[in-house]
């Protein structure tokens, strides 16, 4: 059995889909219920209370363990969470972590995520640590404006990073829990190419077929904006990044291809898989 947490995002969905299409037993845990592939156990469980992941835990031997976004806040204990697998048995985890460990060692939320990779390799499991750059699903938090409006705002317009396809982080993720050669590594894992946020609007206009305007916001718009929804020390690191990326994180690394034996997928396939979103 294995057990894949944040199982109806972005990462998960095709992570639990692979999973199952292998002929693995899969136990996909959200906070919500939710549908999920046929053959695959759900189970309702909230990160932020461990004790309650103890029944989709049970017999299982690998777990992919995806934070949700409170688990990112300040004071928040997520090595529960490794305790809570190693007392059920199970062998294996793959963290899904932030090339930000690397990149901005002392940012608060990068030094949390930086504990917990430490407390997954001091576990005494197989482990795996995929070291993620931005995602080009981030661009969803874009999709209400590019509907009603036409319109992309967003800060920091024609800085490049090279965003990467979730769908590829979900493959990687895969091959880590199905494969022992790809355990006891961290791997980062970027997208094919530097993009910017007004490329990425240029390759949604074109996956629309239709025009749609780039707006550059300032920070402070943007921070008021993500703080809805993240915690706030959260969208202050991800700002740091996005706004002023070192050459570290504007590199295009070679793990996925390294992993999955073909290049990352660029961001305008993102937007042509996922235009729907945006019309």
């Amino acid at each position: 059995m294995i057990v894949v947490t944040g199982a109806t995002g972005n990462i998960g969905r095709p992570l639990t889909r692979a999973l199952a299409e292998a002929g693995e037993q899969v136990t996909a845990v959200s906070r919500h219920p939710a549908a999920v592939p046929d053959g695959v156990r759900h189970q309702v469980a909230d990160l932020a209370e461990p004790a309650g992941l103890r029944p989709a835990l049970a017999g299982a031997k690998s777990l992919f363990l995806l934070l949700s976004g409170d688990l990112h806040a300040l004071g928040a204990n997520p090595a529960d969470i490794v305790a809570e697998a190693v007392d059920s048995g199970v062998r294996r985890i793959v963290l899904l972590s932030t090339l930000g460990v690397v990149t901005r060692p002392f940012g608060a939320t990068r030094i949390a995520m930086r504990e917990l990779e430490d407390t997954v390799r001091e576990s005494g499991l197989q482990w795996a640590l995929l070291r993620s750059g931005g995602f080009a699903s981030n661009a969803l938090w874009w999709a209400e404006s590019v509907r009603e409006r036409r319109v992309v705002a967003v800060p920091f317009g024609d800085v490049r990073v090279p965003v990467i396809d979730p769908a590829d982080i979900a493959a990687v993720a895969a091959a880590c829990l199905l494969e022992d050669r790809y355990t006891g590594e961290a791997y980062e894992l970027t997208g094919p190419e530097v993009i910017t946020p007004r490329g990425q609007t240029e390759a949604l206009a074109a996956a629309r077929g239709s025009p749609v305007t780039f707006h550059e916001l300032t920070r402070d718009e943007a921070r008021a904006a993500m703080a809805r929804t993240m915690p706030a020390e959260l969208a202050d690191d991800t700002l740091d990044t996005v706004g002023n990326p070192s050459p570290a994180e504007q590199r295009v690394s070679p793990d996925v291809e390294r992993v999955l034996g073909r290049a990352p997928r660029p961001f305008a396939d993102w937007a042509a898989r996922n235009v729907t979103a945006f019309r």
